[in-house]
């Protein structure tokens, strides 16, 4: 299997040595379910994509520190490509940003939440199991770095996975697309490091109670072997 990891952000230089840049983190956390998954990176932002949709098998998007509701130049040409991929039927899975952009280009909402940062661990309960949710889970505990929300589900979208703090956390479209807020692909550590990083932003309180969280157990071993069922499926 081919996967595209399509590229909306870099992880601050500072930290790159540490923790890699965010299509590694991916690589990383697939490559412990299954190291013969063959991986391409197309930078987004610098206008990269393959030359045929069908180039990889499936795609996956970063996270992004921009919001999608920014004026981008880079965005419209990234709404046209998700349209795509959707109107073809291959499967995409969209992380924090691309969670938050596939549902605003296929007919959904994102703004700001009222509620503040989301970081640190986020426990959030599954409502509706699919084949491919194996093995299964009561709870998700996925790390979490945002303040956009998903406010409406896009055209089509079931709700698989909500919380109090984000209501729509993880969804599906059809067969071909699952969307989650969370970033499976994070560290504990490398979370940690972004939360002192942006702790003026976070305010004390939050910035506290994120790092706290982040003795909980988390299951991004567990939603990666759920992606790659989906993507096998």
């Amino acid at each position: 299997m081919k996967l595209g990891i399509l590229q909306c952000d870099s992880v601050l230089e500072e930290y790159q040595t540490s923790f890699g840049n965010y299509p590694q983190m991916f690589i990383n956390l697939f490559n412990q379910i299954d190291p013969n998954i063959d991986t391409q990176i197309y930078n987004v932002v610098l206008g990269e994509y393959p030359a045929n949709v069908r180039e990889c098998d499936a795609y996956i998007t970063t996270g992004s520190k921009n919001s999608v509701y920014e004026d981008l130049p880079w965005l419209d040409l990234f709404k046209e490509f998700i349209r795509s991929i959707y109107s073809q039927q291959i499967k995409l899975v969209g992380i924090c940003f691309g969670h938050q952009l596939i549902a605003d280009t296929l007919g959904g909402k994102t703004e700001k939440s009222n509620k503040g940062w989301g970081v640190g661990v986020s426990v959030n309960q599954i409502i509706k199991q699919e084949s491919w949710m194996q093995p299964p889970l009561e709870t998700l505990n996925i790390i979490v770095s945002h303040q956009d929300q998903v406010i409406r589900l896009p055209h089509k979208a079931k709700l698989l996975v909500t919380s109090e703090f984000c209501p729509n956390y993880m969804y599906q479209i059809d067969d071909s697309i699952v969307s989650i807020q969370g970033h499976p692909e994070f560290s504990k550590d490398y979370s940690a490091t972004l939360m002192k990083h942006r702790a003026d932003k976070l305010g004390e309180k939050t910035l506290q109670a994120g790092l706290n969280s982040l003795n909980l157990e988390t299951h991004e071993i567990v939603y990666a072997k759920w992606l790659i069922n989906f993507f096998k499926q």
